[in-house]
């Protein structure tokens, strides 16, 4: 399965900022938007890739629209791995996020919903935020500056990873190239520790394949987008069972299953 995006804009990621209907003649290509889970179809294509065939217009009677399957709640066991934690590590609900640093959708996320959350669970004991990296291949960066965070972990352990984390996703403008590698360095010198260290640290790709290996295993818990959540009660195991939340939602609706959570 191809790895996506997920949120809430689909019209602004396809389009750009301009969305409509085109007519050449006797051609119309229909645009069928299925927002679940940021999956994006478009109708008008043939098998080839091409336009069909033109025929004729025929009026017809304006359908509604189908239902959106609905999203799948069932649990799912999803391990933190040594993954970076923010928050009290013994906090009695755990959050795991899949996310991209070049995500436009995942910064949005980072800007409008993480701080609620970070002041109202993270910073009062209730909830750990667990983070794994799912760079999406078209997003050129987004890999390298996953491994560039985990070079600056090395130095200055989970807490300066989330100071880097936080500077990456403010000054990046994402897809894909958001961020410049050359400023990976600049911004880890930033949030106090030695640039260059990290510099070397990223040119020998010492953590390439601990991406790489968050990359597999995301698939294997049906994190296919991003970002990608799962929320559940924290389990010395290791391994949390959670629900899934897919796409940068609301406060309001992560909010609701953090709650669940906390009642267990």
């Amino acid at each position: 399965m191809a790895l996506r995006e997920s949120g809430k804009s689909f019209f602004d990621s396809l389009f750009g900022s301009q969305s409509g209907a085109i007519i050449v003649g006797s051609i119309i290509i229909s645009v069928s938007i299925l927002l679940s889970g940021g999956i994006i179809k478009i109708k008008g294509l043939n098998s080839s890739g091409g336009l069909g065939t033109p025929s004729a217009v025929v009026p017809t009677q304006p359908t509604a629209p189908s239902a959106a399957p609905p999203e799948d709640t069932t649990p799912v066991q999803v391990a933190l791995a040594d993954a970076p934690v923010l928050g009290d590590k013994n906090a009695p609900v755990t959050m795991i996020e899949f996310s991209d640093y070049e995500c436009p959708f995942c910064k949005s996320y980072f800007t409008s919903t993480y701080p609620q959350i970070k002041e109202n669970y993270v910073d009062k004991g209730k909830v750990k935020v667990v983070f794994r990296n799912l760079p999406l291949s078209f997003h050129q960066n987004a890999h390298k500056e996953a491994q560039a965070a985990l070079c600056v972990r090395d130095q200055g352990g989970d807490s300066v990873y989330y100071k880097y984390h936080d500077a990456m996703f403010t000054k990046t403008t994402s897809n894909g190239t958001g961020l410049a590698l050359d400023q990976l360095a600049k911004i880890a010198s930033e949030v106090g520790v030695d640039g260059a260290k990290v510099q070397s640290c990223l040119d020998s790709g010492k953590y390439k394949d601990y991406v790489d290996k968050d990359l597999a295993y995301a698939s294997t818990v049906g994190a296919n987008g991003t970002p990608t959540f799962f929320i559940g009660k924290s389990d010395s195991s290791g391994t949390i069972t959670a629900t899934r939340i897919v796409g940068a939602q609301p406060y309001a609706s992560i909010q609701t299953v953090i709650d669940a959570a906390l009642s267990k």
